[in-house]
This record gives structure tokens, C-alpha cells and sequence, in this order.
């Protein structure tokens, strides 16, 4: 992520000055993290978001609805670049390499679109891949109904 240009006043925002008006924009990088999970879910063949541990916590906050749409999602935001590291968990059987490009794009048109920055580079992560079957043998190994 070196290609981006950090925020000069060490604040985690991105800024943006308007040429023609005084004044600045910025933008919180737990809004763009939100964007770029809010793009990745959307993506066919993603399942969920994040490492083991983030999954486990997004469940808990999921039990008491505050779902963390940035989960498994790090942005590092400059003045005018944004570079995101993602990790996904792909649903089986999908083409992995074609949801990680597909995350890629998504999240870059997201980002380029509702946040109005350039992407300098969007790096994804496939952590796990996900078996609709485990679920439901989930479910069987009950004892009790």
C-alpha cells in the first residue's frame, strides 16, 4: 500500500479541497471501509467477510444487530488515493479467482463512485471456503429435538 499518499494531519480521514470553494471534505475511513464491504458482500459467490475471529465477533454483533458492515475490511486512506485489504470467505464451488477479481472490481468502482477517490490498489484474501453442507450437518448433530 505504499502507493498512497497518507493524510497530512494524522488524522484517519480522508481530505478533499474543493478547487472552486473554501473549506474541505473529509471522509472517516470507517465510512470508506463500510463502502468497500457494503461492495464486496454483493458479489456473487462471497459468503462472508473476515478472518475466523472477525467472524466471530460480526456474529456476536450480528445477535444484537449492529452488524459491522467493515468487517474483514482495512482501508488506508490519503488525500486523493485509497489503498483496501479484504478478506473474504468464498462460497464452494465458485471459481476463486474470478470472485477475488470480482471483489477487486467491485470494490474499486464502489470506492471510485460513492466515495469519489482514486484506488490505488485493492488486495483481497481469500481466507476460507465456505460448504453450504456443513450447515446443515450442523443442525443434524443435535441430540435433541
Amino acid at each position: 500500500m505504499s502507493n498512497v499518499t497518507p493524510a497530512t494531519t494524522g488524522t484517519a480521514a480522508a481530505k478533499h479541497t474543493a478547487s472552486d470553494a473554501a473549506g474541505k471534505n473529509t471522509i472517516v475511513d470507517g465510512v470508506v471501509s463500510k463502502v468497500a464491504g457494503i461492495a464486496a458482500r454483493e458479489v456473487p459467490g462471497v459468503h462472508d467477510l473476515g478472518n475466523g475471529a472477525a467472524r466471530a465477533i460480526g456474529a456476536i454483533r450480528n445477535a444484537i444487530n449492529q452488524q459491522d458492515r467493515g468487517q474483514g475490511v482495512s482501508v488506508e486512506v490519503g488525500e486523493k488515493q485509497v489503498a483496501a485489504d479484504i478478506v473474504i470467505v468464498a462460497e464452494y464451488p465458485v471459481e476463486l479467482q474470478k470472485v477475488a477479481d470480482d471483489v477487486r472490481q467491485a470494490v474499486t468502482q464502489a470506492i471510485m463512485q460513492v466515495v469519489g477517490m482514486e484506488v490505488a490498489e485493492v488486495n483481497v484474501t481469500i481466507s476460507d471456503v465456505h460448504i453450504p453442507s456443513d450447515d446443515a450437518d450442523d443442525a443434524d448433530d443435535s441430540r435433541v429435538q
